[in-house]
């Protein structure tokens, strides 16, 4: 991880679960972090506790990624090496039972999120010539599953915006990850609580969010000449 030593890293989600666990990695490999999430209180105690820099805002909003983008770019004269979109919002219904508020929530922060942070931070990547996208995904953004409307929209979304900014950043230096994990073990489950349901893998067997946050920090890490367009985190069992 020497690779990562005096990267400029903006995480989202970052206050929990996933987020959290990457941006405890880029700063243990002596990457400068910027931890951005919704919470203020608990993104206040993970930044204290990794040694990160707090940035309090709702990226599923225009105006929330502007805030971010504006404030990032004064504090570091620049758009940071890496923009890692962790941020993310989960939720289990039928289609026909499903409320219109939660599909757009996931949408919100799943979706529309990675394509602001793109819009946002990208002009200036081109311009210098470097810079890298990681976007997290899901096993449900390329298998359906029931109960998976909201979300499956939202991923399989989110991997084909993707691919469009492959395709679009070709030859320019910029480079883009998707990382897509299984079921990992994060805060997000705590509503539906897995272990007591048969259709759902327990939580025991799950990914964590160590397991996600290595493969994030294993594309971050590779030379400028080196592209890792996907990567797929299953657990073993």
């Amino acid at each position: 991880m020497d690779a990562l030593k005096g990267k400029t890293a903006v995480i989202t989600g970052a206050s929990s679960g996933i987020g959290l666990a990457v941006a405890r990695q880029m700063a243990e490999a002596g990457a400068w972090v910027g931890l951005v999430a919704r919470s203020k209180a608990p993104l206040s105690r993970a930044a204290a506790d990794i040694g990160g820099h707090a940035i309090p805002a709702d990226v599923g909003t225009a105006a929330g990624v502007h805030a971010v983008a504006t404030y990032v770019t004064e504090l570091l004269g620049d758009a940071p090496d890496l923009v890692i979109s962790a941020a993310g919002a989960f939720g289990l219904a039928r289609l026909h039972e499903a409320d219109p508020a939660d599909f757009d929530r996931m949408i919100a922060a799943n979706l529309r999120a990675p394509f602001l942070l793109i819009r946002a931070f990208l002009p200036a990547m081109l311009r210098r010539g470097h810079g890298h996208f990681i976007h997290l995904g899901s096993v449900a953004g390329r298998v359906a599953f029931p109960e998976n409307g909201a979300y499956a929209a939202s991923k399989f979304g989110l991997r084909g915006l993707h691919e469009v900014l492959l395709q679009e950043i070709r030859g320019t230096g910029v480079r883009a990850t998707l990382v897509e994990p299984a079921a990992t073990d994060t805060p997000l489950w705590d509503p539906i609580d897995p272990d007591a349901r048969t259709d759902l893998p327990p939580r025991a067997s799950m990914l964590r969010p160590e397991d996600v946050a290595r493969a994030v920090a294993f594309a971050a890490a590779q030379p400028a000449g080196v592209l890792i367009p996907s990567i797929a985190v299953h657990a073993a069992g």
